[in-house]
C-alpha cells in the first residue's frame, strides 16, 4: 500500500514552482469491502433472529397498508366531490345571475309598456272628454 507521488518542478525567471499530485492506494477499498462484508453477516444475523410471529406481523402490516389505502382513497374521492359541488355551485350562481339579468329587463320593459299605455289611455280620455264650462 504504497502511494504514487509525481512531483513537477518548474522553473521560471522567479521563484521554484513545485507541484506535488498524491494518488490514493487501495487501502480506501480494503475499508468499504470490510464494512459491507460486516453489513451483509449483521443483516443475515438480524434476519435469522427473528421470531416465527412475522406472518402475523406482516398480515398487520398488510391490514395497515389497506386501511390507509382506503382512507386516500375515500379523502381524494371527497376532494373531487367538492370541487364538483364548487363547479356546480358557480355554474348555478352563473345561471341564477343571468336569470336576474333576464327578468329585470322583462320588468323594465313591462314597466315601460305600462308607462306607454298609461299614456295612451290618459291621451285618448283627454280627447274623448266634453269640455268643461
Amino acid at each position: 500500500m504504497s502511494d504514487d507521488i509525481e512531483r513537477t518542478t518548474t522553473t521560471t525567471s522567479g521563484p521554484t514552482t513545485t507541484v506535488v499530485h498524491r494518488r490514493g492506494g487501495s487501502a480506501g477499498w480494503w475499508v468499504a469491502a470490510l464494512i459491507a462484508i460486516v453489513a451483509v453477516v449483521g443483516v443475515i444475523f438480524f434476519m435469522s433472529s427473528m421470531n416465527g410471529d412475522r406472518g402475523a406481523e406482516l398480515q398487520a402490516a398488510r391490514d395497515a397498508g389497506a386501511s390507509e389505502a382506503t382512507v386516500a382513497a375515500a379523502a381524494a374521492t371527497a376532494q373531487q366531490a367538492a370541487a364538483d359541488a364548487s363547479r356546480s355551485a358557480q355554474a348555478a350562481m352563473e345561471t341564477t345571475a343571468q336569470a336576474t339579468e333576464a327578468m329585470a329587463e322583462d320588468a323594465q320593459q313591462a314597466a315601460r309598456d305600462t308607462a306607454d299605455a298609461a299614456a295612451d289611455a290618459s291621451a285618448e280620455v283627454t280627447e274623448t272628454a266634453p269640455p268643461q264650462p
